[in-house]
């Protein structure tokens, strides 16, 4: 069959109603983590918890996330990919409910785990859904505009979640939970894919030995490099508040993820073009060094314009890296280890900021204060260099 030029501009149209449905699904999944990430915690401290079981309440949703995504990357081989998210988004919302009646830090923490088993295998779903809608010639770019989902997600939700705290206590903040989860489901249920094979044929299906049944190991490298940056990001995530009363930088630490969340809307789009056009290895070495810069700044020298340079360099790092790299793990994995891929490369920015904040903050000391942390996690994202470039080698 011919294909008509017109058929050709159809096909790499981005914008289109599925990709805005997807799209849709992936941020109101997205912010329900970020809205309840710091409110969570401080609910279970106003319930007399120690500083370590509010951690716990907050790290179990990762544990959590971690679990469905490892069964997910599996069964999303053997399974409907739109109802495996389906059940999964119901879940999601399930746990949301749930947090009205959780009245003690036990059932807190059960709840928080319910809730990242329903996130982990969501956002696996819905990630997988995506790369086989986005048009395939322009799939850096395409998938920058996606990823711009969780981006948005990570400046707004943390200050939505803590506005809707502080004027309705912690059932305001579960109520926004659950109006996101909702609207997730209903994105994910109205999206049509009647014209996308997404099944995979078992007759095509690898034999894999134990560990690839749980990993890409292609995926490796890279996400193991996007990790190492994902450390510095949760250091500023978990510990800029303290850190900003420290330093009496309150005011200008109050709109740090405004202006991250500002700079990666207008940078991430012309960063999908130069890595479509000009490779991945340029966009991954930018974005760790100025991260680096970025964190080592703010732990030297604190101060306005260190912080406002600081949210700029960690939108370029880790904000860029997260979607880049993950266009990089499911473009070079065949169809069949894709959704593998994706699972490998969430596992390990997820392990990472579910479990960095209690590594972190091992170096917090009442002589020395925070700074170190960030020291340590500038440290940490220039590490992360020799690893990029082995994984980019040609």
């Amino acid at each position: 069959m011919n294909i008509t030029p017109q058929s050709q501009c159809d096909d790499e149209r981005i914008f289109t109603k599925s990709f805005f449905l997807i799209f849709t699904a992936l941020l109101f999944t997205a912010l329900v983590m970020y809205a309840l990430m710091s409110t969570v915690t401080e609910y279970a401290s106003s319930m007399g918890s120690s500083a370590t079981i509010a951690g716990l309440v907050s790290g179990i949703y990762i544990f959590g996330g971690l679990c469905s995504r490892i069964y997910s990357a599996n069964a999303l081989n053997r399974k409907d990919w739109k109802r495996l998210a389906l059940i999964f988004l119901a879940i999601h919302f399930l746990a949301c409910i749930l947090y009205f009646f959780a009245d003690n830090t036990v059932f807190l923490v059960i709840v928080r785990f319910i809730h990242g088993l329903g996130f982990g295998a969501a956002s696996n779903a819905i990630v997988t859904i995506a790369t086989e809608i986005l048009p395939k010639k322009r799939f850096g770019e395409a998938f920058g505009y996606f990823m711009l989902g969780t981006t948005i997600a990570v400046g707004l939700g943390p200050y939505i979640g803590g506005f809707f705290y502080d004027i309705w206590g912690a059932d305001g903040s579960f109520l926004l939970a659950a109006i996101f989860s909702a609207i997730a489901f209903v994105s994910m249920y109205m999206l049509d894919l009647s014209n996308v094979s997404l099944k995979e044929d078992d007759s095509k299906r690898e034999r894999n030995n134990s560990l690839e049944k749980l990993f890409e190991i292609k995926a490796i490298p890279v996400s193991l490099f996007t990790a190492l940056t994902a450390l510095g990001y949760v250091s500023i995530l978990s510990f800029y508040r303290l850190y900003a009363v420290e330093v009496d930088l309150v005011d200008v630490f109050s709109i740090f993820f405004l202006i991250y969340s500002i700079v990666l809307l207008a940078s991430r789009p012309i960063a999908g073009r130069i890595q479509d056009n000009h490779g991945d290895k340029f966009i991954c070495i930018f974005g760790i060094v100025v991260q680096a810069i970025g964190l080592f700044l703010i732990a030297y020298n604190p101060n306005t314009i260190t912080v406002i340079a600081c949210a700029v360099c960690a939108a370029l790092g880790f904000g860029t890296l997260n979607s880049v790299c993950a266009t990089i793990v499911t473009r070079n994995a065949s169809l069949n280890r894709r959704s593998y891929a994706i699972s490998t490369f969430y596992v390990f920015c997820d392990g990472t900021i579910g479990f960095g904040p209690a590594l972190l903050g091992c170096f917090v000391s009442a002589s020395s204060g925070y700074a170190p942390i960030y020291y340590i996690a500038s440290f940490i994202t220039i590490l992360a260099l020799p690893v990029c470039l082995y994984a980019l080698k040609k």
